[in-house]
């Protein structure tokens, strides 16, 4: 049977970086066709050449058996490719309805855009995600798990042929992903064929039909679902065995660092206290919009608290700004890269420089040398995949911006850590080094403190665990004293409602 797809011999560079080295891929109408690999191995590039948003160096495109001679992203829109990027591109400012149908808005009999038009259509294509997302909602004052459901929602509104998916689980937990899955399921019977990447290799297993790998830019092996294992994957992934995919070390909690008493914010949260305490890492679950993130970003000065206490080392401290927090020590390495934690136009270099300017500086004269040695140790120990700490950070891969993050604020030294997401996106060679990484925080006698999705880690990393629901933190508990399915049960509010 001729594929719908087929890319044959593609190659790609960019400045100091052999992308794609001579691969080939192909697609079938209704097959969901995994693509796996390691940050930088070359996956997302593949797959914007795909949406024309790349021009391939060298190589062939074919669709339904003819070769595409003129790419683009309007011509592979037209050609019914469609697009959810790892990377979200929404306007922030616009709202969700303008946002899922820029450029496409329906119009009235005089040409001005039929507004309740596009609010019903809006209102439909968001239905089967069955979460309270308003078609006039402002992008910008969604959570980056809502608009990832918002990307999906625009690609799915295109009725595309071929959908790329590009990590679309990872800022969505378990009820968005099982309906995620849901209607993945329900594009394949309807004849949509999808390419599926993903660091997530138990949902590859799940829902691929076939399994491609690529290291460093080639095309390693395409094997059918079945035929291999998650440590063949691995495998063929780094080139290596992987010993151990949650690393164990001997965490001794000493003093309290950081403690949290009774936290409000309206709409935000509410009468939230804990401790965080050197030597540990303190994991927070809980569902998307459970608040997560904005208690943290409450407590960092992001947002302005309306009650509560804040005490560092047992001594109450006042923080109005992010400016505040760091000079007291406290680092927040955010779930938004892009907007929050990179200028993405800047060096590796420039990037990871930032939050130590005023560590290496005698009258506003930068130790330039001394920062330089930080930066290119940093890079060396994360195993950061770039030419040189000069280059841009916007030529990098998803993954290997996410270190030059964290790198950022290793440098920094702080007493607090508050790692927001820190492995998303970040493949299963690169999660274990950051595993590490945080656990020599921990054991050089910092407080920290995870956010993560993805309950297996957080269940398997913390010596402690917080969950949350509705702004509220509802149980704290060791590392094994609850399975999977009791923390689940907390974070959907089950024992809550079982006591009223």
């Amino acid at each position: 049977m001729e594929p719908l797809l087929r890319m044959s011999g593609i190659s790609k560079s960019f400045p100091g970086v052999r992308a794609l080295s001579d691969v080939s891929f192909d697609l079938m109408k209704g097959e969901l066709h995994a693509l796996v690999g390691e940050n930088g191995a070359g996956k997302s590039t593949l797959m914007k050449i795909l949406s024309g948003l790349y021009k391939a160096d060298e190589g062939d495109l074919y669709l339904r058996g003819e070769k595409v001679t003129s790419t683009g992203l309007a011509e592979m829109i037209r050609q019914g490719v469609g697009v959810i990027y790892q990377e979200l591109n929404l306007i922030p400012y616009l709202s969700v309805s303008e946002n899922i149908f820029l450029g496409r808005e329906p119009r009235t009999k005089v040409g001005t855009i039929d507004w309740p038009k596009m609010h019903a259509m809006t209102e439909e294509v968001l239905k089967p995600f069955k979460l309270d997302i308003k078609p006039k909602q402002q992008v910008m004052s969604l959570g980056a798990a809502y608009q990832q459901i918002i990307e999906i929602a625009k690609a799915l509104s295109l009725k595309a042929e071929i959908l790329v998916m590009d990590e679309p689980t990872a800022a969505l937990t378990g009820n968005e992903v099982d309906r995620l899955f849901e209607i993945i399921g329900e594009l394949k019977d309807n004849g949509v064929s999808i390419i599926y990447i993903s660091h997530r290799l138990e949902e590859v297993h799940l829902l691929a039909d076939r399994i491609t790998i690529l290291r460093d830019g080639e095309r390693v092996i395409t094997k059918k679902r079945g035929e291999m294992s998650n440590d063949e994957m691995i495998k063929y992934m780094v080139g290596r065995v992987l010993e151990e995919q949650y690393p164990q070390y001997d965490s001794k909690a000493g003093e309290v660092v950081l403690e949290v008493k009774a936290l409000t914010k309206k709409g935000i949260c509410d009468n939230v206290s804990f401790q965080a305490r050197s030597g540990e890492i303190l994991g927070f679950v809980g569902l998307v919009g459970a608040g997560r993130t904005e208690i943290m970003q409450t407590i960092y000065g992001y947002r302005k608290m309306d009650s509560g206490e804040i005490l560092l080392r047992g001594k109450p401290v006042v923080i109005r700004n992010c400016q505040d927090a760091v000079m007291k020590g406290i680092g927040l390495i955010p779930e938004e890269r892009k907007q929050q934690g990179l200028i993405l136009g800047m060096s590796v270099f420039d990037n990871a420089a930032l939050s130590v300017l005023d560590l290496y500086s005698t009258l506003g004269v930068l130790h330039r040398s001394k920062i330089n040695d930080e930066v290119n140790s940093m890079v060396d120990s994360m195993n950061i995949k770039t030419p040189s700490v000069k280059q841009l950070v916007v030529n990098l891969s998803g993954g290997n911006q996410q270190k030059v993050v964290l790198a950022k604020w290793f440098i920094r030294h702080c007493d607090v850590y508050i790692f927001d997401e820190p492995t998303r996106g970040i493949d299963v060679g690169a999660k274990v080094e950051i595993y590490r990484l945080m656990q020599n925080l921990a054991k050089r006698g910092a407080a920290v403190i995870m956010i993560s999705s993805e309950l297996p880690e957080v269940m398997n990393i913390s010596d402690r665990i917080a969950v949350v629901f509705e702004g509220r933190i509802v149980k704290q508990f060791k590392k094994g004293e609850l399975n999977d399915e009791q923390v689940m049960e907390y974070s959907l509010g089950l024992h809550e409602r079982r006591r009223a």
